[in-house]
């Protein structure tokens, strides 16, 4: 279980890391080669989630969509000082544990 929290978090970091740089490039005047760290970034975030243990592609992108959702409130906290609100706090909080039920839930 912590292999794949770690991997979800290490896939979140460089999918919102990669488009922050794209963002930057394309909305805020950066120089082009952050647009192309950006694109080498988001290619290598489409690689991170193969290595998750669960059998089902669907599962997987599905979990992560939460995670996507929790990770990107943090880091326009941390990064563009944007404070989330409590709504914000509840919905990332759901999200999170829609992504515990998705991946761990007993099924028959």
């Amino acid at each position: 279980m912590l292999q794949s929290i770690i991997l979800f978090i290490i896939a979140g970091i460089a999918e919102i890391g990669g488009g922050y740089l794209i963002w930057l490039w394309l909305r805020e005047g950066s120089p082009s080669w952050y647009g192309l760290l950006g694109g080498l970034i988001l290619v290598g975030y489409g690689v991170i989630p193969t290595l998750q243990m669960f059998p089902t592609f669907g599962r997987v992108y599905a979990a992560y969509g939460g995670v996507f959702v929790a990770m990107a409130l943090l880091w326009g906290w941390v990064v563009d000082g944007n404070m989330p609100d409590r709504f914000d706090w509840l919905g990332g909080f759901i999200c999170l544990i829609g992504v515990a039920i998705i991946l761990w839930a007993p099924r028959s």
